[in-house]
């Protein structure tokens, strides 16, 4: 006859001994953690400013970045093409890097045409996005930045611009010439 083996039994904890340390922390994490709920916490309504001196609304929240497969890409600058787009004094050389990556990156190249104009360049604006940064391939560019006021780039700056920040372009050199990479690819941006 086969006999069944069976697992020796635990003796109870003798009153007044250790708890095994996973235990321990188990029980006192359970202790520390408090209850989690199912819908997020309100935000502290925040102190309303004097109608005079309240801003535009920002943009909702950005569309969330969803990485899909990416694929190989290269771009070349003898096959180079600069097209306006979002600013009439602006042309763009997209990168291929929104197809490459599904829509989650845009990345271009910006050159800023003829002499500025401040009817045309300075009006004040933001973007919805999640990341924005800029790389100064030449020339120099003034812009103004909510938070930072005016700023001078030069070749060889580079600066990022957080999610809804208010900027815009005061001046800028001839032959000025940006690099920008922005997520996700298809964006808001409203003028104020």
């Amino acid at each position: 006859m086969a006999t069944r083996k069976t697992a020796p039994a635990q003796a109870a904890p003798k009153a007044g001994a250790k708890k095994p340390a996973a235990a321990v922390k188990t029980a006192a994490a359970k202790k520390a953690a408090p209850a989690r709920k199912p819908v997020a916490a309100k935000k502290a309504a925040a102190p309303k400013a004097p109608a005079r001196a309240r801003a535009a609304p920002k943009p909702g929240k950005p569309p969330k970045v969803v990485w899909k497969p990416q694929t190989f890409m290269a771009s070349h600058l003898k096959d180079a093409l600069f097209k306006t787009g979002l600013r009439s004094y602006a042309a763009y050389r997209e990168l291929g890097v929104e197809k490459a990556t599904g829509g989650a990156v845009q990345a271009h190249v910006i050159r800023l045409l003829g002499k500025c104009d401040p009817k045309v360049v300075s009006i004040p604006h933001y973007h919805g996005v999640q990341f924005q940064f800029l790389y100064m391939l030449k020339g120099w560019m003034i812009g103004e930045y909510e938070g930072a006021g005016r700023v001078k780039m030069s070749a060889g700056s580079c600066w990022i611009q957080p999610p809804g920040i208010r900027h815009q372009v005061i001046d800028y050199s001839d032959g000025c010439e940006m690099i920008e990479i922005i997520l996700p690819a298809q964006f808001a941006t409203v003028e104020l």
